[in-house]
């Protein structure tokens, strides 16, 4: 059994499912659809921050006296189709999903008796949205389901009175924040609880330590849950099951530990914005990038879209994740169930990123761009004269190779039209017999 102290819950093996899954979709969904303006953290840069945008974007569109809590209502989901969500969850390739339950904003997704007429059940949709597509999820595609919760929240008055008393009272975690905490485990078993928002209190007030042990010990999910690392103020990258460390974490080498890449396919918001520009979004080519570097360095990769205030997955974020996954079906084993290799990324080409993959004993090149000479220089792999075996993903003959000196081999690439070629945006050689 774990004690409630890091020392024995950090020693928990992480469960073998999360690191072999590799690609994930995050979805932050919540109030802050509604005025989908800006950011998620709408409601903190209009009242808190009083940021000239966001307050000028209310004075424009919304009466005088217009409260945040005004948008609730209108929180509707009238096109929320958990089937049709899920078909493109599964289209994406994607192996687990972690959907926001409830953001600082303190509005849960479903309906929790510590949220009283704060939730998707008495207020806008009145439906339980985690439970729609939870079912969904598990009824149609192999994905683990997960769930994001945020530890604080902004303007709650039992989390600001205990931020007054310098947090030596705690009223508000074990009211509302672990209540909700324990409600979800028990209501849906997800199988990731992805803690965020820590408010700057320490671990101890959360009492992050006591719910992990029963979270390990006791709960439904105690042998495949996994955590992450944002459990209070210095726990991040420092404590609880998998490391994120920051947004957007990408170092580009590899870490003894493992970690998540969270991030987003709209660079400026994790929500959805409605005055977002084609030149936010990312392109499949940096998506592609993305994974193959984190992949490599022994991370995964959380990938976020931002649903609309009435439910539907915007069609550049479905256009994206099937690209993803169409890559995906060409290049899986490069990715999936992999480890890091020797070499992260190659020594003399550029965009050249390595897999191992255990089971076949396969080294993974995956290039990201295609050589106008049609050769392509690796310095990192060792060939052997007559084992050696190189194959391009997704095409059927063996390439012609050279090794040059101890250390690199050149590969002759097949001539292909565009229409020949097995995927686009980056490519995968598969080596055989190499040290």
């Amino acid at each position: 059994r774990y004690e409630p102290t890091w020392g024995s819950l950090d020693a928990r093996p992480l469960p073998a499912w999360f690191d072999e899954a590799k690609f994930g979709v995050f979805i932050h969904w919540g109030v802050f659809s509604v005025p989908s303006f800006g950011s998620e953290w709408f409601w903190w840069y209009w009242q808190k921050e009083k940021r000239e945008p966001y307050v000028k974007f209310m004075d424009t569109n919304y009466p005088p006296g217009f409260s945040y809590e005004d948008f609730g209502p209108l929180f509707t989901a009238e096109f929320f189709d958990p089937n049709q969500w899920a078909d493109i969850l599964k289209a994406s390739g994607a192996k687990y999903v972690v959907l926001t339950s409830k953001h600082h904003e303190g509005f849960t997704l479903w309906g929790s008796k510590y949220s009283w007429n704060w939730n998707a059940v008495d207020v806008g949709p009145k439906r339980d949205l985690v439970a729609e597509l939870a079912t969904s999820v598990r009824n149609r595609t192999d994905l683990h389901f997960g769930l994001y919760h945020s530890l604080f929240e902004w303007f709650n008055p039992l989390f600001l009175e205990d931020a007054t008393n310098a947090f030596n009272t705690s009223k508000f975690p074990t009211s509302k924040s672990l209540p909700e905490l324990y409600e979800i485990v028990t209501k849906y078993q997800p199988e990731i609880i992805w803690s965020d928002g820590d408010g700057n209190a320490p671990d101890t007030y959360w009492n992050s330590t006591g719910f992990l042990a029963w979270l390990y010990n006791d709960s439904p999910v105690r042998d495949t849950v996994v955590t992450n690392d944002r459990w209070g103020a210095g726990s991040i990258c420092a404590h609880g099951g998998f490391y994120t460390c920051s947004d957007r974490y990408n170092p580009g080498h590899l870490l003894p530990h493992k970690w998540e890449n969270c991030m987003t396919i709209d660079r400026g918001s994790w929500g959805y914005r409605r005055d977002a520009r084609l030149r936010d979004y990312l392109p499949i080519e940096d998506l592609v990038k993305q994974l193959a570097e984190t992949v490599s360095c022994g991370g995964n990769l959380l990938m976020n879209i931002g649903p609309t205030h009435d439910g539907r997955i915007a069609v550049v974020f479905e256009e994206r994740l099937r690209q993803v996954g169409s890559w995906l079906q060409v290049n899986g084993e490069a990715i999936y169930g992999t480890k890091p290799w020797r070499a992260q990324n190659d020594t003399v080409t550029p965009g050249v990123w390595y897999t191992f993959s255990p089971k076949e004993g396969k080294v993974n090149a995956i290039f990201l761009n295609w050589p106008v000479s049609g050769i392509l220089e690796l310095g990192e792999p060792r060939a052997k004269l007559g084992e050696t075996q190189v194959k391009l993903a997704g095409y059927r003959e063996l390439l012609k190779w050279v090794a040059l000196g101890e250390k690199g081999m050149v590969i002759a690439l097949p001539q292909l039209t565009p229409q020949q070629m097995p995927c686009q945006w980056g490519w995968t050689l598969q080596l055989t017999d190499v040290d």
